[in-house]
């Protein structure tokens, strides 16, 4: 039901008694519920799976966002600013040149995709990756191929969050098969079909740009009746159910690189010693020969370890785990 606004309740009080001005009304409302179709370029899209789409790129977004602040050790925010469908010739014409475009194959679909990023996020992240600040000057041109060999690092790392923000409708592998500069020489299907554009608002530090993701139709075209709200939550609640983020979390957690140390011995000296050492002096450690070296992983100590040697290379064998509250013991004593 439409609400009517006030200004409209106040033309008809007045115009109650003209039945001439009631009728100009009507007509006026019917005009502009008339909507104009251009059969050139039809919409291929529905507005839930634009929805969906959405939905599926604000999880993209975060994990970019999260990969991005944590790579480059400096605050990031990407956010998706739109996602409409174009033609393809539409989207080749609003992007600059020279421009960083990558086009990737994403099988089993068909086809292929483009990742486009806006000149000046690409070179804070350069800069940024090469021990700058984030902030450059530097005029738009084409990347060199140290530069490009980067950027492709970057692209990959991008793209396995892609992957996994779609997990829920579908399998992908994005494969990077090419980048490019003009976007002229980017012709991945003929102008007049249609994609979807998914534009990403990023800020790298001080620097703000725009990240575009391209979608032929012709990609989607098989996978179209899942691209719906209630297929993407219904496959998320599943996900749940079944421990699907628990095994992400588990092969993550599997991956994570943590330091193990072999701790030989400690000794306590003043600023005055210190100072007074050189070469040939002797530290008395606070073990003994025959004692187990306790291996650190990160700041708890987790084994013990009697030290030898493998092969031509030194080497630990464990000999007893710590077992629970034993190193909290250890710290009580200290």
């Amino acid at each position: 039901m439409d609400i009517l606004t006030q200004e409209e309740i106040d033309r008809l009080l007045n115009e109650a008694n003209n039945p001439e001005a009631l009728e100009t009304l009507k007509q006026e409302e019917t005009a502009k519920k008339v909507k104009v179709y251009d059969f050139k370029r039809p919409d291929k899209f529905s507005k839930d799976q634009i929805r969906t789409l959405y939905m599926l790129h604000e999880s993209f977004a975060r994990l970019l966002n999260t990969y991005m602040s944590s790579h480059l050790r400096t605050l990031v925010n990407v956010d998706v600013a739109s996602v409409e469908q174009l033609t393809y010739q539409e989207f080749v014409q609003s992007l600059a040149n020279p421009s960083v475009i990558t086009i990737l194959g994403v099988p089993p679909l068909k086809g292929n995709i483009i990742f486009e990023i806006g000149s000046e996020i690409a070179f804070a992240y350069l800069d940024r990756v090469f021990g700058g600040d984030g902030t450059t000057s530097i005029k738009t041109r084409v990347l060199t191929e140290i530069e490009d060999a980067v950027m492709r690092r970057f692209v990959n790392s991008a793209m396995e969050r892609f992957k996994e923000s779609w997990t829920n409708v579908t399998q992908m592998n994005p494969v990077l098969e090419a980048t490019e500069s003009n976007p002229q020489f980017t012709q991945i299907v003929p102008p007049n079909d249609m994609v979807v554009i998914v534009t990403l608002q990023t800020k790298l530090g001080e620097v703000e740009g725009m990240m575009n993701i391209c979608i032929p139709y012709l990609v989607l075209e098989p996978i179209m009746s899942k691209l719906t709200t209630t297929f993407w939550v219904a496959a998320s609640v599943a996900k749940d159910d079944d421990g699907g983020h628990a095994d992400v979390i588990r092969r993550k957690l599997n991956k994570t690189k943590v330091p193990f140390v072999v701790e030989v011995g400690r000794v306590q000296i003043t600023i005055r010693e210190f100072l007074t050492l050189g070469f040939g002096d002797v530290l008395q450690l606070n073990t003994k020969v025959k004692e187990d070296f306790p291996c650190m992983i990160g700041t708890n100590p987790k084994f013990y370890c009697r030290p030898g040697t493998f092969g031509k290379k030194l080497a630990v064998q464990i000999t007893k785990i710590v077992e629970k509250g034993e190193d909290a013991a250890d710290d009580d004593d200290e």
